[in-house]
């Protein structure tokens, strides 16, 4: 079966830093700006649950938009995606908060979503 998902990392300052459209089904320009809006969306949930539970030291969001089912998979997939951005965050030439730009973290990104989603 054909999946579809969309990730993204977002900064403090709600800049996306990372977005990657994964998955097996085909990609279509108007699905993308679809799943931009309704991450968007999310997004500002977030934030408001956060201000709802005096959570404010959110610095960086992980958000997938997916249609997988598989919650051990998705787990899975933001352990390791976690691993990789700590990985990013520790280089000395990493500026915090700018894109990240890292052919080798797309591609671990991608073989990730394959791996998971």
């Amino acid at each position: 079966m054909a999946s579809t998902a969309c990730f993204v990392i977002v900064s403090k300052n709600d800049i996306p830093i990372y977005e990657a459209e994964v998955g097996s089904a085909p990609k279509r320009e108007d699905q993308a700006y679809q799943h931009q809006f309704i991450l968007h969306a999310a997004l500002d949930v977030v934030q408001d649950l956060a201000w709802a539970t005096n959570t404010i030291s959110i610095h960086t969001r992980f958000m997938l938009l997916h249609d997988s089912r598989s919650e051990d998979g998705i787990k899975s997939f933001f352990q390791e995606v976690h691993e990789l951005y700590i990985k990013i965050f520790l280089n000395p030439l990493y500026l915090p908060g700018s894109r990240i730009t890292s052919s080798h973290f797309d591609t671990k990104v991608r073989a990730l979503a394959r791996k998971y989603l």
